[in-house]
């Protein structure tokens, strides 16, 4: 009889679903209403008989890990017993072959990408930061070639003075273009008069003429400067400038080179532990990287700088001997020689009669 008891409260006490939550048995009410009491309740309405019994099966209780499902009744044979544990669900195995999961896998590994790359341009900056200010402070030091360092300390001086020349030169192009506009507007207004002023249409008519012709001469002169203009903006704004830009990449590797060249001092002066050797080793790698850089973009500044100067003097003795000769040809009065001199440098004029300026012309 106490085992009948034994085996009913049991079942009352720990029915499970596959989910694992408490529901009827399709008992009666009696035990459905049983289901609900407490292990309190129990030991009070159990006979004493039962209730070391009762406390065994309450903390001996299947564990939620290991929790089976039984088919049949309680107590039944031992191949009605399915372990939940080794119940997998088919997508386990699908998992690799999901393309949601791949997709994630692969943004995964990008962020991390971008990551490092970040956390390496941080520090990158750090040092660098940390070198420009030690360098502004006069406490750290700076590899410096003094040739190179007068090269490029020139080139900007000498890009300065051509750029005051390009300016002036500029506007002496605006307004001489002004000049010849309003030249051949007079030349106009004295033709029209030497028409309707028939006392005075000889003197109408030389001025017109002599307006006409200093116009004519005025744009060819307009077409040298030009010219000429055109030129020394192209060496300026495109030659040097592309110089410039590799020098400063230069500077910008002397930096990074000489703060790394300090970090790798600054460990060196330390203590040598096995973990200082490996950061000793690190930043003698990184140092050597951009020891190479650095030669290699000092190499570039050398080359473009020598290459330079070679352009810059046969560029500017073409342009030079162009204005000088046009410049005087044309306050001379001397027009055979001026466009013989537009000729001899493949100076291109305007269409006749084109009154609209060029993009040179209107900067």
């Amino acid at each position: 009889m106490a085992d009948s008891i034994m085996s009913k409260a049991a079942t009352m006490e720990i029915p499970i679903n596959s989910n694992g939550d408490s529901r009827t048995l399709g008992e009666d009410d009696g035990l459905e209403q049983a289901t609900h009491w407490n292990l309190d309740e129990k030991l009070m309405v159990c006979p004493p008989c039962l209730q070391k019994d009762l406390q065994q099966v309450m903390v001996s209780g299947p564990n939620l890990n290991e929790t089976s499902i039984v088919s049949g009744g309680y107590g039944g044979a031992a191949d009605g017993i399915i372990p939940t544990s080794s119940i997998k669900a088919p997508s386990m195995h699908l998992s690799n072959s999901n393309p949601s999961m791949m997709a994630e896998e692969a943004t995964r590994g990008v962020a991390v990408e971008k990551f490092d790359s970040v956390k390496k341009w941080g520090i990158n900056t750090y040092k660098c930061t940390k070198q420009m200010f030690s360098e502004r402070f006069g406490r750290g030091s700076r590899t410096v070639d003094l040739e190179l360092e007068t090269q490029i300390d020139l080139l900007r001086d000498t890009k300065s003075k051509y750029e005051s020349v390009l300016r002036l030169a500029s506007s002496l192009t605006s307004h001489f273009y002004n000049m010849v506009q309003t030249q051949q507007a007079l030349g106009d207004i004295f033709a029209d008069l030497s028409q309707k002023s028939p006392e005075l249409q000889d003197e109408f008519g030389y001025n017109a003429e002599t307006q006409k012709l200093l116009c004519k001469n005025g744009e060819t002169l307009l077409g040298a400067i030009n010219f000429f203009v055109s030129s020394v903006n192209t060496l300026v704004n495109k030659t040097m400038e592309d110089t410039l830009m590799t020098i400063k990449m230069y500077e910008n590797a002397r930096l990074e080179f000489d703060a790394y060249r300090a970090d790798l001092e600054e460990l060196g002066a330390g203590p040598r532990d096995a973990g200082t050797m490996v950061r000793i080793e690190m930043a003698q790698q990184q140092y050597q990287v951009q020891r190479e850089k650095y030669e290699r973009l000092r190499s570039d500044v050398s080359i473009k700088l020598k290459f330079l100067e070679e352009n810059k003097v046969k560029v500017m003795h073409k342009q030079l001997l162009l204005f000088h000769n046009a410049i005087s040809a044309y306050f001379a009065g001397n027009q055979q020689q001026l466009e013989q001199t537009l000729r001899q440098f493949n100076v291109k004029l305007k269409p006749p009669g084109s009154d609209k300026p060029s993009w040179l012309e209107e900067q």
